[in-house]
């Protein structure tokens, strides 16, 4: 059965408008293109936080790059008070994770092991800080299986006991309005979405 993940966000963002409070969320964020409509959208619901954990991107010069292209966005953007914490940059604890995967294509196991290991990271980082969700930009790509982002989600809300914000951020021109900001804030868009599968893969075609 297909959710409607967007529906789901809609409900969600409803309660939480009725607070006197603003509940504190970890976003985990993978670049700046990504985290632009995201930022941009939720900002009038939550605190945010965003969670930099790529130990997947490849190579360590493309991940810095990503990393200081979202800096410089956080200090441009009209919307201020960002917070960025930068976690730790390991390619073996990702090439671990995906051992025995790494033969497979975009859109497989592989795929879903790497959104689910830095998810986890990014969710009990969110529980031993005391945040109130956590949730990812992942899902604004269209290169991306929002479905198994929104079930792993779930899958760890319910095994930390901490609220994930269900969201399908391609949804509502999302992906579309990221295209805008990046273009009216000049940021650098990569042409792979950041192993050295996705990047071979690039050059093949």
């Amino acid at each position: 059965m297909n959710i409607n993940y967007q529906l789901k966000l809609d409900e969600e963002l409803l309660k939480i408008k009725n607070l006197d409070n603003k509940p504190k969320l970890l976003l985990h964020a993978c670049c700046a293109p990504c985290s632009s409509y995201v930022i941009e959208y939720l900002s009038e619901y939550f605190d945010i936080t965003i969670y930099y954990y790529n130990p997947n991107i490849y190579p360590e010069s493309e991940y810095l790059r990503r990393l200081n292209e979202l800096k410089k966005f956080l200090k441009e953007f009209k919307i201020k008070n960002i917070k960025l914490i930068e976690a730790e940059y390991n390619q073996e604890d990702y090439n671990n994770n995906i051992t025995g995967l790494e033969d497979l294509g975009e859109k497989s196991k592989r795929c879903y092991e790497c959104y689910k290991f830095r998810m986890e990271k990014s969710c009990k980082f969110a529980k031993k800080n005391n945040y109130d969700y956590f949730t990812t930009t992942l899902s604004i790509s269209p290169y991306k299986v929002s479905s198994w982002i929104n079930e792993i989600g779930e899958e760890l809300m319910n095994k930390y006991n901490i609220n994930y914000l269900y969201a399908d951020f391609k949804k509502k021109n999302g992906y579309k309005r990221s295209l805008e900001l990046s273009k009216e804030y000049n940021l650098y868009r990569q042409d792979y979405c950041g192993c050295i599968y996705s990047k071979k893969a690039r050059i093949c075609d």
